[in-house]
């Protein structure tokens, strides 16, 4: 058998799960089963969604992939109260903790106003930024 190295365009959900399947299969020998559980939340009004939160919850943390918020609707706290929605889902999910990461020029600041410290930086990245990622503990859920 001949394996060769294919670029693809389009990732969907097929593609992705057999290409991150060997990955799960390592984790799984070592009894760190990756089956992650996808949290959507969307901002919305009458023409639709526009904004919102995407994250995923695994091994005992939530990542947050994207959290944005329209230039019209900021000011308001939406961003602060997609976070908070975000934070209580994944207590209540049984995570620990919830890491995320951002650019200097878009929003560490409001990152560090929610609690988030920061445990890595990626210098220049893009040129004369840095990429910043934070983390949080989160407190357990209550009944």
């Amino acid at each position: 058998m001949t394996v060769r190295i294919e670029r693809i365009e389009g990732l969907d959900g097929d593609r992705r799960a057999a290409i991150t399947a060997p990955f799960a299969e390592a984790a799984t020998v070592k009894r760190f089963s990756f089956s992650p559980h996808h949290l959507t939340l969307a901002l919305t009004d009458e023409h639709g969604i526009d904004g919102g939160l995407i994250a995923q919850l695994y091994w005992d943390w939530m990542h947050v992939e994207i959290l944005a918020v329209p230039e019209r609707w900021r000011g308001q706290g939406l961003g602060r109260a997609l976070l908070k929605e975000a934070e209580a889902v994944a207590a209540a999910a049984g995570c620990t903790g919830a890491w995320v990461d951002t650019y200097s020029f878009q929003s560490p600041g409001f990152y560090e106003k929610m609690g988030y410290a920061v445990f890595g930086r990626l210098p220049n990245y893009p040129k004369g930024e840095e990429r910043i990622f934070f983390a949080k503990q989160l407190a357990p859920a209550s009944d």
